[in-house]
């Protein structure tokens, strides 16, 4: 069963990373690099390439949610970090740019710190076989903060809002998701035989929500970012959310756990978000978009 999961993941990942850089040459080539407007996402609706990438991304999260579903949220989550590799490689062919030393660094501080993360959160995490109303119901709550917070970021600083900004939002946002999606789809399969009365309506409400915004968050960062950094956003700090939840909420964590486990899974938590930002800062497009930059001030001035 474990190991359906995880190619159901794998499968999940290649579609996740095609769809993202299907759907980030779109918005780039809609935008022109300027932030999203609720008139563009309209226009994106009618652009064959956006949809074919929404497609792909459908596909690829309907697949991670049976497999989050069949699994360990600490097997399937950090799997997703194939899609980076994929995503890069792709993006650079198509944009027609040489992968420099500083994104290879930046991609292998990604995947290690999340592939050792999750090494670690297997050696001391043991699945939760049950989720008490009280447990979903402070996840709910904290996701409805993260909603808050991150919703009034995006309305007070709408223009100004970098591309990593928006990537650390999505990358919170769907950490919930992915841990409400495991907590409802044990609720349908509960067998008590009562299905949908298992579920609660506040949990999807808080799903909906925080779906809807963290898609926003997704589009808006491609229209100033590669899709490859959007990427490297939610395969790195999506999983760390959701294993974090786990471990504090949900009751993954095993009882004879030392010290130095936990000063571990820090430091490569540290070293993959690291690598995200050092992506957002030195990535090929990135760096050529700061350089036509400065020649249009220079040539206006």
């Amino acid at each position: 069963m474990v190991w359906f999961a995880v190619l159901l993941a794998v499968l999940g990942a290649f579609c996740l990373a095609f769809g993202a850089q299907r759907q980030g040459s779109a918005v780039k080539a809609d935008t022109g690099g300027l932030a999203l407007s609720t008139h563009g996402l309209l226009r994106l609706i009618r652009n064959p390439r956006w949809v074919f990438g929404l497609l792909l991304l459908t596909v690829g999260m309907a697949l991670n949610a049976v497999a989050l579903v069949m699994a360990p949220l600490t097997v399937v989550q950090p799997i997703g970090a194939i899609a980076l590799v994929i995503t890069t490689i792709v993006n650079a062919k198509d944009q027609g740019l040489s992968i420099n030393r500083a994104t290879v660094v930046a991609i292998s501080a990604c995947v290690s710190g999340s592939a050792l993360f999750v090494v670690l959160a297997i050696n001391v995490t043991q699945e939760s076989q049950s989720v008490s109303a009280s447990e979903e119901l402070t996840v709910v709550l904290l996701l409805v903060l993260a909603v808050g917070l991150f919703g009034t970021l995006a309305l007070m600083f709408k223009h100004r809002m970098s591309a990593f900004v928006y990537i650390l939002g999505a990358g919170v946002l769907f950490g919930f998701v992915a841990v409400l999606t495991r907590i409802i789809g044990k609720q349908l399969l509960n067998p008590n035989g009562l299905g949908l009365l298992n579920v609660t309506w506040y949990s999807v409400v808080a799903i909906v929500a925080a779906g809807v915004l963290g898609s926003w968050f997704v589009q808006s960062a491609y229209s100033g970012g590669p899709p490859d950094l959007v990427i490297a956003g939610l395969t790195v700090i999506d999983p760390i959310v959701g294993i974090a939840i786990g471990i504090t909420i949900l009751g993954e964590l095993r009882p004879d756990v030392q010290a130095v486990m936990a000063i571990a899974m820090g430091a490569a938590a540290s070293l993959a978000i690291v690598g995200v930002i050092a992506l957002s800062r030195h990535h090929p497009e990135v760096t050529k978009r700061k350089r036509d930059a400065r020649k249009a001030a220079g040539r206006m001035s």
